[in-house]
């Protein structure tokens, strides 16, 4: 996420997870002639939550859901409207270094929840400033409670900035653990991380956590893209070349990867990652040139199915590609939004074309898209309502 506004301090000081500058003034509001056919309602109207990041399903089958906030702990609820209470899942606040772009920024389930009680955190800590991914177990007598003393180290990576940290992770339909980290922090990516392999940062990781390998508390898949190089690239890595990315998933029907990328100054970008991809950053910002400014060569790079400029928003939040039955007009459509203005859009892409069409323009800072069991989507924005769309009545 690229947290950047002119307004209240504490959007100023999201405007730092996501990563932007603050300078970027009060975006143009949606034109008197633009047409929504959704808005969005408080789905769980007696429930609120402390800046509020992600929400999540275990997909165990049980009806609940599971919101993390920022400072470090994850509630949990079950999915009902007149839920009045959310207990604490998890609190490992002792131990997450939050504010700006710092936090407990991601949460995962793996298909295998049901049997192993495990599950998956990304947050950042200090001494020194790094991001850390663990693992957690279930209470054996309280499936609405962690074991805070359960944690098991899988990886860490020392942070150059206190920005521009991902904070995504999830299990793709391979059963491997995607993880997103940003570029390390700073204007323009200095020291060029993007489009260096021998570092982590600027890159979606692809790694197995069902085992270990030498030193590591995981494995590497043996097809990652750049296994038994002798360069010195880090075979962790699935795709690099990106800015910050703040949320990606898995389309369920295709197994596509979705990734919302935040941009620097002018664009916002939509890629579709594959294996082995250089996603441009920091040579491109979207589709243009970055870095020289004199030009650039754009040769291998995989640039983004979409983009939008800084007059419709200026820090994109990764999406859902939509299965639900809620909305069948919506179905097979990429919903994402925009923290900054608080637009949501619906992205359609057919392998070569893509056609995009703003649903709603909601007045609310959306930090992330969440689905429930069902495929249906919520949205989770910090003043700390989790939302979901609803047909227009205007």
């Amino acid at each position: 996420m690229k947290l950047k506004i002119v307004v209240p301090i504490v959007v100023a000081l999201i405007a730092i997870i996501l990563g932007v500058s603050v300078f970027q003034g009060v975006l143009n509001s949606p034109t008197p002639e633009t047409q929504h056919l959704y808005s969005v309602n408080v789905a769980f109207p007696n429930v609120q939550f402390r800046d509020p990041v992600g929400i999540y399903t275990a997909g165990d089958q049980n009806n609940r859901l599971f919101v993390v906030e920022q400072a470090g702990l994850i509630k949990v609820f079950e999915n009902n409207e007149s839920v009045n209470a959310a207990a604490v899942f998890l609190n490992i606040s002792d131990r997450v270094t939050s504010g700006g772009e710092l936090g407990l920024l991601g949460l995962a389930f793996p298909r295998q929840f049901n049997e192993s009680g495990f599950f998956y955190v990304y947050y950042t800590t200090d001494n020194p400033l790094r991001s850390v991914v663990s693992r957690f177990s279930v209470s054996q007598t309280d499936k609405n409670q962690a074991d805070v003393n359960s944690e098991k180290v899988l990886l860490q990576v020392e942070q150059p900035a206190p920005n521009h940290n991902g904070g995504q992770i999830s299990f793709g339909p391979d059963g491997y653990l995607y993880i997103g980290l940003g570029d390390g922090g700073g204007a323009g990516d200095p020291p060029g991380n993007g489009q260096n392999r021998s570092t982590l940062l600027g890159k979606i990781l692809r790694v197995d956590v069902t085992s270990a390998a030498g030193s590591l508390n995981y494995s590497i898949p043996r097809d990652n893209p750049f296994v038994g190089n002798n360069q010195g690239f880090r075979e962790e890595i699935y795709a690099y070349g990106l800015r910050n990315p703040w949320r990606f998933n898995f389309d369920s029907m295709t197994g596509r990867l979705w990734v919302g990328d935040v941009g620097q100054d002018r664009m916002e970008e939509i890629d579709i990652v594959k294996s082995g991809g250089n996603y441009g950053w920091n040579i491109m910002e979207g589709s243009l040139c970055y870095s020289p400014p004199s030009g650039c060569n754009q040769t291998g790079l995989s640039l983004p199915i979409w983009e939008y400029n800084h007059s419709l928003g200026y820090s994109v939040t990764g999406g859902f590609v939509y299965r639900g039955a809620a909305f069948p007009d919506l179905v097979s459509a990429y919903v994402y939004g925009d923290y900054g203005s608080g637009r949501i859009w619906a992205l359609r892409y057919d392998g070569m074309n893509t056609t995009n069409s703003e649903l709603a323009a909601t007045g609310v800072h959306i930090t992330s898209f969440g689905l429930d069991q069902k495929g249906e989507l919520y949205i989770c924005a910090y003043d700390g309502y989790i939302y979901r769309l609803q047909h227009s009545t205007a």
